[in-house]
């Protein structure tokens, strides 16, 4: 089967800094596919690629059997690839309602839409009660969930998530898992980068982990969790 996202030795940076070298990676459908490593390693920099929001030096980005790596974002978004971004990025004095239907605003199916938006507040009953509160009235588990609804409004074949788990408790962090394991037995595919390598690697079927840019290991979850450099590195494990 041909992977739904092929990434094939993306070099990127900003201005004239290189963050990623030669970076290969792919995603098949209903996948969850873990992505980890230490801070500044080059994880968001590589979503950000991969979303269009910034253009690889060198290399080449396939998703959906199409090439996407000059693409801009919103043909992004609308071959359905969605990118749940670091910090949530919410529109703050808007409602909890409005920031859900911005992200459908590519789409033209308006019932389809309706029903999705129910879905939603079924998936995040948090939300339910808040429609009409503006976002940044949100405590931030709250705001995480909103985030990631916002995100799949708009139907993704495969929704690149990034830090979800950061600064909450556990009890939300054990919700938003939950939704990622029924987008799986849905078929929409997700690339998960999480600064819980614990958390990430018992969700995921596959994981890669990137260091100093590069990808210096790859393989299923179990067997990543069990490698001792792993084990030390982003456990605190003895080897």
């Amino acid at each position: 089967m041909r992977p739904l996202l092929q990434v094939d030795c993306v070099d990127a940076g900003y201005g004239g800094v290189q963050v990623l070298w030669e970076v290969s990676l792919e995603i098949r459908a209903g996948e969850i596919v873990a992505l980890i490593g230490a801070n500044s390693a080059g994880k968001s920099t590589l979503l950000r690629v991969l979303s269009g929001l910034l253009r690889a030096w060198r290399g080449g980005v396939m998703f959906a059997g199409h090439t996407i790596t000059t693409a801009s974002p919103e043909a992004i978004v609308q071959a359905g690839l969605m990118h749940v971004p670091q910090g949530r990025r919410l529109f703050p004095a808007l409602s909890v309602r409005h920031n859900l239907l911005l992200g459908a605003y590519t789409r033209r199916d308006h019932r389809a839409v309706a029903d999705d938006l129910a879905q939603m507040l079924r998936w995040f009953p948090d939300l339910a009660d808040r429609l009409t509160l503006p976002a940044g009235q949100l405590s931030g588990g709250e705001q995480q969930m909103l985030a990631l609804a916002r995100g799949l409004m708009a139907r993704p074949q495969l929704l690149l998530i990034d830090e979800p788990s950061l600064g909450l408790a556990p009890l939300v962090v054990r919700s938003l898992m939950d939704v990622l394991e029924r987008l799986r037995t849905r078929g929409v595919s997700v690339l998960l980068v999480e600064q819980d390598v614990g958390l990430a690697l018992a969700h995921a079927s596959r994981a890669y982990v990137l260091e100093a840019g590069r990808v210096a290991l790859s393989g299923s979850a179990p067997a990543l969790l069990a490698d001792p450099r792993v084990r030390a590195a982003y456990l605190g494990l003895a080897a």
